[in-house]
């Protein structure tokens, strides 16, 4: 297993300069090899999520991109506004890998782990996009006989995201949920949860196209934001579901507090007696998410019951601890197949992720598109 590895592969880099310079590119670094308890795999797949769109762009001018050079010595370079630095500088000259999460074959085991080797994984924790990642034997999941890199390169944050909001859901005292940007790949995923655990669930879409693809996987309440009726509708849908807390993957504009108007509407309508301080309810919405980026505007006709915060994997996971964190893990690899299974448009390789077309293309961030990245390819 170990004679095929090559002794340098390449690694994706990210580095905006403290003049506001963006670099992407290529390094050819030393391949590391395995200690005690620790595994050298070959990442064969890897997707691109939104979460690593901020780390390899930053908030970089897109008009400014520019490439140069090919293959294994193309960069791409852009700009960044001085006034956006500040916020940055603790990643400021730095040439930063990327790539949150990813799968692949088990090359190499270090004294320990040796049951690991010739097996694929799945992986979290930076670094993916390159051809070689070491990590600790006690990071990965070992993929279900048949399951492919591929199948397993998306099972951390979308597959986690979509348990982690269900559990939310419960810990917190709530019995249904609203969810925005909902025919994306997690939101489908939410669906499925959603629809197996019974938990009541409303759709919130931006065309009539996804709200197609939610009712061709059993969707229930779905709600089109550029709609006519949609406050009207959003508010009927939060009525019959009983829904008070929301997770908005758009982050800016009125959504959120549209959301919250539409809960506290619900809520009065049910009160037996008027309260000059709106419902008693608490209602909630985490913005994870970031599609929208202006300013998130709150109407305040939504009572004082309510609260809007952010919402993080990362630190939900470490909120709950190992072994509740396991076993969402242990029901991700149950299903990796059906309620996690994961569809991309398009497989890149390292060299691909650098050309202006691609780039353009994996930065859409449109509905049911995905890009994985295979690192090997060509």
């Amino acid at each position: 297993m170990s004679d095929a590895v090559k002794t340098t592969g390449l690694e994706l880099r990210s580095k905006i300069t403290a003049e506001g310079e963006l670099l992407l590119s290529l390094e050819r670094v030393p391949t590391p090899q395995p200690g005690p308890g620790q595994l050298l795999v070959q990442v064969q797949a890897s997707p691109i999520n939104p979460s690593d769109l901020g780390l390899l762009l930053g908030p970089v001018d897109m008009a400014s991109l520019s490439a140069s050079g090919s293959g294994e010595n193309a960069q791409v370079r852009g700009r960044v506004a001085p006034q956006r630095l500040p916020a940055l500088r603790p990643r400021l000259d730095q040439s930063l890998p990327v790539g949150n999460e990813g799968a692949g074959l088990v090359v190499k085991a270090g004294p320990g782990a040796e049951a690991y080797l010739g097996k694929t994984v799945a992986m979290l924790g930076g670094a993916m996009y390159a051809e070689y990642r070491l990590v600790g034997a006690a990071d990965v999941m070992v993929l279900p006989q048949g399951a492919s890199a591929a199948d397993g390169a998306s099972c951390f944050v979308n597959p986690l995201t979509a348990l982690g909001m269900v559990e939310t859901m419960r810990r917190e005292g709530h019995s249904a949920l609203v969810h925005t940007a909902a025919a994306s790949n997690l939101g489908q995923m939410l669906n499925k949860i959603c629809l197996k655990d019974g938990v009541p669930l409303v759709n919130i879409v931006r065309s009539a196209e996804q709200a197609e693809i939610l009712r061709k996987i059993g969707a229930r309440h779905i709600v089109d934001s550029t709609a006519e009726g949609f406050v009207s509708d959003l508010t009927e849908a939060v009525a019959e579901t009983g829904a008070t807390l929301a997770f908005d993957a758009i982050g800016g504009g009125d959504l959120a507090g549209q959301i919250l108007v539409a809960m506290e509407t619900a809520l009065n309508r049910k009160a037996e007696a008027y309260s000059r301080y709106g419902s008693a309810t608490h209602k909630q919405v985490y913005i994870y998410g970031g599609l929208d980026v202006s300013r998130t505007r709150i109407d305040r006709s939504i009572g004082m019951a309510w609260g809007v915060g952010g919402w993080l994997l990362t630190y939900f996971l470490q909120k709950i601890g190992p072994q509740d964190a396991q076993k969402l893990r242990d029901r991700v690899m149950a299903e990796l197949t059906t309620t996690f299974a994961s569809h991309y448009t398009a497989e890149i390789s390292l060299t691909e992720m650098l050309q202006p077309a691609t780039i353009e293309a994996y930065t859409r961030k449109a509905t049911g598109e995905k890009y994985l990245v295979t690192p090997h390819k060509g």
